[in-house]
């Protein structure tokens, strides 16, 4: 009985770590900021074109930010 009690309780958890993960993703890729170039700019980053893919801003600390 105990074995039963500890697998349905790792199920429940790995679930519910898989459904947060999921949420959390979808969060992300619903709020992806943009940014202008003369903001990038003026912030201190540079523009970059990625070959076959956006333009971004690299922010001096490190971060991209795709230029609208």
């Amino acid at each position: 009985m105990r074995i039963r009690r500890l697998l349905a309780l790792a199920l429940a958890t790995a679930a519910l770590a898989g459904a947060s993960a999921l949420g959390a993703a979808t969060a992300q890729a619903a709020a992806s900021p943009t940014i202008t170039s003369a903001d990038c700019t003026a912030q201190g980053g540079t523009v970059r074109n990625i070959p076959y893919g956006a333009t971004v801003c690299v922010l001096p600390d490190g971060t991209q930010v795709r230029v609208d």
